[in-house]
């Protein structure tokens, strides 16, 4: 796919998406799962809400199971172990008491879309029927996450981004896609 900027080109690429997905044959997950990979302020978000949308699936967002600022990799354990494992669910994070909150169970036969860093990995990527990998320029990426988050990412900025480096080079998630975007 080309690289896709502005509201039209996000449309041509949740269409393009969704049939693919419709399409494609479940993963080893045995059920269809769309994952959304990308670093911090790609617009894993919005994607993976458009997809859910249009699909009529069920979304499960990362920032839900990311257990405080230095879970990104418990939660791609999550991702393979939990949502798209045996227990089809996820521990829920509660980020204003910083402690795990209630368990989400999940219906181990409906179709899922799983965004968020982490989503992507060697162990995620053959239970997955459409793996999408998402990039953006550094500074457009900081803007939108700041924009969204606030002063609260602003102090975690470079804690969280120091995770991403590490994610990335061990799981190589843009190797593992069938699909990359640039948003």
């Amino acid at each position: 796919m080309p690289d896709l900027v502005g509201r039209e080109a996000r449309l041509v690429a949740v269409a393009s998406l969704t049939a693919r997905a419709r399409s494609a044959p479940p993963g080893a997950a045995r059920r269809s799962v769309v994952l959304v990979d990308g670093r911090s302020g790609t617009g894993k978000t919005t994607l993976g809400d458009a997809l859910g949308t249009s699909l009529g699936w069920r979304v499960v967002h990362l920032d839900d199971v990311y257990p405080g600022w230095d879970g990104l990799d418990a939660a791609a354990r999550a991702v393979v172990d939990d949502l798209l494992g045996p227990p089809s669910g996820y521990r829920r994070w509660d980020w204003a008491r910083s402690e795990p909150a209630d368990w989400v169970p999940l219906d181990p036969s409906a179709p899922l879309v799983v965004e968020g860093c982490g989503a992507l990995s060697r162990g995620s990527a053959p239970l997955a029927s459409l793996r999408v990998w998402l990039r953006a320029d550094d500074d457009v990426r900081r803007r939108r996450a700041l924009d969204r988050d606030g002063a609260v990412f602003a102090a975690e900025w470079e804690r969280w981004a120091r995770q991403e480096d590490a994610f990335i080079a061990t799981e190589d998630p843009e190797q593992l896609a069938d699909v990359v975007l640039r948003s």
